[in-house]
């Protein structure tokens, strides 16, 4: 066993739905600019729920060294902040009578395929999000939210199997204990 018994931990920015979630937040950022009053109050809570998925699958990460406890709820807490930034933008479309596309549709294929692929960012849908109508921009951000959700959803179930198999650092800090006392215990012999 290696010294010490705090896993690897941090990382974040290589795990793809950070990045995803990264891509929500900057593309929620341009949108409120663009669409919304930004003394409405609709603007700060998009951008807050936005920045909450993004911010606690780091925070998450980070915590996963001492406690997998915390990283699962923050994961979860990621997960739900996207979860309601979802609601609103079908709120926006769904209030504006505009509509909502299919998933099945020619333009949510084409969306869902530029997020395919590695080293996608925000760079990548910029001149879609800063040159379309409203309409299109929240259909496309609805996109990559579902696709942020679907990898956080991965990632919940990853952490808890996880778990189950390796458990968490309690464990691990009576595994190193016991290893610890085991070796004094045979130099004194």
């Amino acid at each position: 066993m290696p010294e010490g018994f705090i896993p690897p931990h941090g990382g974040y920015v290589n795990l793809a739905s950070y990045q995803k979630a990264q891509i929500v937040y900057d593309a929620t950022v341009s949108f409120c600019e663009r669409f919304l009053d930004k003394r409405d109050r609709t603007c700060d809570q998009m951008v807050q729920a936005a920045r909450s998925g993004k911010q606690n699958i780091a925070e998450g990460s980070q915590a996963s060294g001492t406690s997998k406890e915390s990283e699962l709820k923050l994961t979860n807490v990621a997960r739900a902040s996207l979860e309601e930034l979802l609601a609103d933008y079908h709120d926006f479309l769904r209030t504006r009578g505009m509509q909502l596309w299919e998933k099945g549709s020619k333009q949510a294929l084409y969306a869902r395929r530029m997020g395919r692929g590695t080293n996608v960012t925000y760079e990548t849908y910029r001149p879609f999000i800063e040159n379309r109508p409203a309409e299109t921009v929240a259909n496309i951000i609805i996109c990559v939210i579902h696709q942020t959700n679907y990898l956080l959803d991965r990632q919940i179930r990853r952490l808890e199997q996880d778990f189950l198999e390796k458990g968490g650092v309690r464990e691990a800090m009576t595994r190193a204990r016991l290893v610890a006392r085991d070796r004094q215990r045979r130099e004194k012999e």
